[in-house]
């Protein structure tokens, strides 16, 4: 006979309700000033913790970004891997995963390009940037997934075109040189890169 769930104690839900508290602060405060003009304190007020209580949960800005960040880039990557389910074409399916990383990665973006140098230059053993780290895996993962659809392509090639992909996405949404630029037209350049690597 299976065992029947044991019911969160006190103290975690305790944990639980303060991390969505600060998550919920967190992203309220960088939504209205931006990553860069917000203090811990300000998070913490907020929150209405001490900002000891704070660094518990989050040691660094950064971590409290990708805090955030985290649960907007993976409901974006299961909004994009039930689009991709719709679509044959291989290249159309490929950008229904891209898009909504995009559209998330843009919706404020200073704090898009922050989240991406945290994800790449933060310490991976931080569970916030290991956690970042996995959702770019699931991305990569999700887009061989579609592209082994395409009968030319075996697993080994479609892992390696989607890390190419991924780098291709990554890359434009980083860029300095594209900060003005809107979300159709960074879809549509990955688009055009995407196109020109895989077979025809």
């Amino acid at each position: 006979m299976p065992l029947a769930p044991q019911p969160v104690g006190r103290r975690e839900r305790n944990k639980q309700e303060k991390l969505e508290r600060i998550t919920a602060a967190a992203s309220e405060l960088f939504a209205e000033h931006g990553v860069e003009e917000v203090t811990t304190q300000q998070i913490a007020d907020r929150a209405d913790i001490g900002t000891g209580t704070l660094f518990l949960y989050a040691r660094t800005k950064g971590e409290l970004l990708l805090l955030v960040q985290n649960t907007d880039y993976a409901e974006s990557l299961e909004r994009g891997r039930a689009d991709a389910e719709a679509l044959a074409d291989v290249p159309d399916a490929v950008m229904a995963i891209v898009r909504p990383v995009v559209e998330c990665n843009r919706t404020q973006i200073d704090n898009g390009r922050t989240y991406l140098r945290e994800m790449v230059f933060g310490d991976p053993e931080e569970p916030r940037h290991g956690e970042a780290l996995a959702i770019v895996a699931e991305t990569e993962e999700a887009i061989a997934a579609v592209l082994q659809r395409d009968r030319r392509i075996d697993a080994g090639s479609a892992a390696t075109l989607a890390h190419v992909i991924s780098a291709i996405m990554f890359l434009s949404m980083a860029a300095t040189a594209n900060a003005e630029r809107t979300v159709d037209e960074i879809v549509s350049s990955i688009r055009h890169q995407v196109q020109a690597i895989l077979p025809r």
